[in-house]
Formats: C-alpha cells, sequence, structure tokens
C-alpha cells in the first residue's frame, strides 16, 4: 500500500504539479497540503482544477505556469505528540529542479528541535538514502516507557488461612475437642520467604526527559521468637517444634502454654503464643492471647482475647459478663448471654440473648441449633436451625455487612463530627485577633500565643479530618453488600425476629420453617430452600 504525493516538475511549455495516484488502498491526497504548498511557495494556480484533480486520485500532471520550474528542495511537516513519546514527519518530494534533504541536515533539524532520545535512524536511512518514502507520516523519534516494577510480596509455607469448620458427629453433636486448626511445624523448618520489589525502570521522552516507573511497595519480614532469619534477611526458619501462626502480618512460632483451670492459682493469663485451658475459666478472670485459645472445660464469665482461634468444647456461660474475642474463628458448644466477636467465622450449638459478631459467617447446627434473643451478625451469612422463640424474643439477625467495619465507621462518624465542632469554635478567635489587629489593636504575649495555639489547633484538626474522612471512604467501599448474603433456616423461624441484610430489614410476622431470607431488589424476602 502506497499513499499520494505530489511533486514540481518541468513539463511541456512550463512546469506543473505531478500528482502520484495512490496504490494497493493507499490515500488520495490531501488537498488543503497541496493547496497550502503551493501558497508557501508563492505559486499561483486554478482552484477548482487542483481539487478536481486531487480529488479524483489518478496520476495526473496539472500545468501551473511557464517558464522553468522553481527550484524548489526536499521538505517535511513534523509533529510531536504532547506525551513526548512520538515525533513523526512526512516528506515533501524536491521539485525536478530542487535538491533532497540529506540526513545530516534533517538529524540537525531534530537537535535543534529539542529531539534528544530515540531517534529511528534505520527508517530514516531507508528514507535518505532510497528513492524516499512520500505521503505517509515516518516515526522520526520515539521514547521509551518506563518498565514497571512490583511490589514486594511474602511466601508463606504454611496455611495462613484456617478456615474448617468442626465435623459434626453420628448423633448430630459437633466435635470440639478436635478441631485438628494448628499448623504444627519442626525445627529447621522454611516458613517465610520474601520476594523483594523490583523498582522498575526509568523511561525516557524524546527530548531526553526521565520517565519515573510507578512507586512500588517495600515490605520486610515480620516475627516473633523462636524464629531463625536467614543472613540475606529474606526467610524465616523455625527454631523449635511447635506450631506457627500468622497473626496481623507477624509470623509466630511458639509451644502452648497450658494450665488445667483460669482462676486465682493462676491469675489472668497473658501469653505471646497459644494457650490451653484444659479445665474451665472462671468468672471474672481473663486470658489474653497472640495466637489462639483452646478451654476445654466450661467459660463462665470472662474475657477471652485471641489474635487466632476460640474454641471451648463445653460451652460460653456468659452471665452478661462474659466476652470472647478473636482474630480467627470462634467455635463454642453454646454461647450464653455473653459478647462475642470472630474476624473470621463462628460455629456453636446455640446462641442465647448474646451480642455476635463474625467477619464470615455464623453456623448455629448441632442438635439443637438456636438462636433466641440478642443481636447476631455476620458479614456472608447465617445458617441457623430455629430462629426466634415460639414467645417472640426479639432477636435481630444482620447479614451482608462487616460488622466490625460497620462499628468503626458509626465511631469515626462521631470523631469527625466533633472535630468539624472544634474547629468552628476555634475560628471565631483567630477572626477576632485578625479583625482587631487590622484596627491597630495591641495584643499581650499571652494573648498572642493563644491564638498561635488556636491555629496550630485547627491546622491539626484539619490533618484528623482528612485521615478521617478518607477512612470512612474506604469503608464505604468495602462495605458494599456481600451479593452472596442470606440467611438460611433450616427448621423454623418465629415471629418476632427481625432480618437485615445491608441497609434493608424485614420484620417477621408468622412463622415459616425451611426457608432462606435474602436482598431481592432492594428488599427482604423469604424464599424455600
Amino acid at each position: 500500500m502506497q499513499n499520494a504525493y505530489f511533486r514540481l516538475e518541468n513539463v511541456q511549455g512550463g512546469f506543473g504539479v505531478h500528482l502520484f495516484a495512490p496504490k494497493d488502498g493507499g490515500e488520495k491526497i490531501n488537498v488543503q497540503e497541496l493547496i497550502n504548498y503551493l501558497d508557501n511557495q508563492k505559486i499561483s494556480y486554478n482552484l477548482s482544477v487542483v481539487k478536481v484533480a486531487a480529488e479524483s486520485g489518478e496520476d495526473k500532471v496539472v500545468s501551473l505556469s511557464e517558464g522553468e520550474c522553481p527550484k524548489v528542495d526536499e521538505s517535511y511537516s513534523y509533529m510531536a505528540s504532547q506525551d513526548g513519546m512520538l515525533a513523526v514527519a512526512k516528506f515533501i518530494p524536491a521539485s525536478s529542479t530542487g535538491n533532497r534533504l540529506s540526513y545530516d541536515e534533517f538529524v540537525k533539524d531534530m537537535s535543534f528541535r529539542g529531539i534528544r532520545y530515540g531517534l529511528q535512524e534505520k527508517i530514516l536511512k531507508q528514507h535518505f538514502e532510497g528513492d524516499g518514502m512520500y505521503g505517509i507520516q515516518i516515526p522520526v523519534a520515539r521514547g521509551l516507557k518506563p518498565r514497571h516494577g512490583a511490589d514486594a510480596s511474602i511466601e508463606y509455607y504454611f496455611n495462613t488461612e484456617l478456615s474448617a469448620h468442626p465435623e459434626p458427629n453420628e448423633d448430630g453433636s459437633v466435635d470440639y475437642f478436635n478441631l485438628n486448626l494448628i499448623n504444627h511445624c519442626k525445627e529447621g523448618d522454611l516458613l517465610a520467604r520474601l520476594i523483594p520489589e523490583d523498582p522498575g525502570d526509568y523511561g525516557m521522552t524524546i527530548q531526553g526527559s526521565k520517565i519515573k516507573p510507578r512507586d512500588v511497595k517495600h515490605m520486610s519480614l515480620r516475627f516473633g521468637n523462636n524464629i531463625l532469619l536467614s543472613e540475606d534477611r529474606k526467610e524465616l526458619y523455625s527454631k523449635v517444634n511447635g506450631h506457627v501462626m500468622l497473626v496481623g502480618g507477624e509470623v509466630f512460632v511458639s509451644n502452648v502454654y497450658q494450665v488445667e483451670n483460669v482462676d486465682n492459682s493462676t491469675g489472668n493469663i497473658t501469653y505471646e503464643g497459644s494457650v490451653l485451658v484444659t479445665g474451665v475459666v472462671n468468672a471474672g478472670f481473663e486470658v489474653h492471647a497472640t495466637g489462639s485459645v483452646t478451654v476445654n472445660g466450661v467459660v463462665e464469665g470472662a474475657l477471652i482475647e485471641a489474635g487466632g482461634d476460640i474454641t471451648i468444647a463445653r460451652g460460653m456461660k456468659g452471665m452478661g459478663n462474659g466476652v470472647l474475642r478473636a482474630g480467627g474463628n470462634v467455635a463454642s458448644k453454646f454461647i450464653e448471654n455473653a459478647t462475642v466477636e470472630a474476624g473470621g467465622y463462628i460455629d456453636t450449638e446455640s446462641i442465647l440473648h448474646s451480642n455476635v459478631q463474625a467477619g464470615s459467617d455464623i453456623k448455629v447446627t448441632g442438635k439443637k441449633g438456636f438462636i433466641v434473643g440478642g443481636r447476631v451478625q455476620a458479614e456472608s451469612g447465617v445458617e441457623v436451625r430455629t430462629l426466634g422463640a415460639v414467645m417472640g424474643a426479639d432477636t435481630i439477625i444482620e447479614v451482608g455487612v462487616n460488622p466490625k467495619l460497620k462499628t468503626e465507621y458509626f465511631a469515626l462518624q462521631k470523631e469527625v463530627a466533633e472535630i468539624v465542632r472544634t474547629i468552628k469554635n476555634a475560628q471565631p478567635i483567630i477572626q477576632n485577633f485578625t479583625e482587631k489587629k487590622a484596627k491597630g489593636a495591641r495584643f499581650t504575649a499571652e494573648q498572642v500565643e493563644y491564638v498561635k495555639k488556636n491555629i496550630e489547633l485547627i491546622d491539626q484538626k484539619k490533618v484528623e479530618l482528612t485521615k478521617k474522612s478518607e477512612r470512612m471512604k474506604e469503608i464505604d467501599a468495602e462495605t458494599s453488600v456481600t451479593k452472596a448474603a442470606s440467611v438460611v433456616v433450616t427448621g423454623e423461624v418465629y415471629p418476632g425476629t427481625t432480618i437485615i441484610i445491608g441497609d434493608v430489614s424485614m420484620k417477621v410476622q408468622n412463622s415459616y420453617k425451611y426457608c432462606r431470607f435474602e436482598r431481592i431488589e432492594g428488599n427482604v424476602k423469604m424464599r424455600p430452600l
């Protein structure tokens, strides 16, 4: 394919412009480009004749004037992209009496135009050393795009997302003793490997300006006791036989701290690792662990806080004061009159008059499988056998939004309102000071210092306001309703139960069996299983 082009030539009785026809589907001559060329050379012409000839797309010679053909050297039009990554030229051949432009002359022109990088020597020499490439835009300089690198990452050689639910027994009960939720490790085991960030490579515009690749994320290995860091600081190995877990981005290896009961003989327990209680945790005591907490007996009105999972084989009798707070999952025989928060799932046989929150799902199955009273919240869904009670105990089930993020959002709303109030209270002080100063009033050093402190306070509060507002926007984006969120009732749901999915709710008015509650077309609706 070849585009059409034109050239001034001697013809019989004078000179004219030779219009070379396009070939193999090439483009016709740009009429305006031809007219501009003739005008620039101050050559007279018949506009209608030139236009008709050019638009015909045929090989023609249009006679222009008597006398010798003007000496017009080879020229070109030039255009550079705004981003500085490409420059193109369209060459116009010399007249039959003119001279061709040389490669060296063109290179000097490019230098004068500020081209410092990416000159396309091969195609330019092909033009200048051959018959010339006319009628097309030739790339004469190309910039170099930056090579974007990659963020650092960490490969973990153990399961970082333990989420297996307790297995049911043949009789319908659930085994809370053998959950198999621990990552065992041996001395010398490779636990994690750091893959450093790739910073990428700078690019270059045709004007010679560097183009920075995008910023990449730096990471480092974070770890606790009983771990060996390799000399190149890229690998973690276990120093002991034990179990490994990932808590808040930090790798822990520890043996389990074991006690019979948590009572007056032990006092409150705080441990960097996991805790095993073979007996009971008595009312009023606390257990804090960076790893997991396992209780083979009952927890009575106590506080248990774990970075990992909490497992209670005989159940949680909260007595109105009991609290379970887990970064991972919570598995308990039953939950009664307690507050429970889990970053992952919650699995139990019954929930009675409790405030329960799960970052993923809640399953209340087994022989009893009921939720009566209180508030139960889960991001992805709730599955329960019996929901509510015949006597109509107020029971609220909420799914579709991460409860922790929702709580954080409401707290941020209050904080933002307080910051705005503080700024509004401080602004009149500064305005009053400014107005009096403009009128020539004098102030004591204490008064000036007081105003300075208020100015600093406003600046500080504005920074806080920006950060908190940005966090609220992040939460807004993260708390869009989970499409698959639902409440599944495998038995019966009683009147007096409220189902909330995202920002819509439904008050159950009648008893239903074997049903599912979902958000459909902006409403909570019940469907059969």
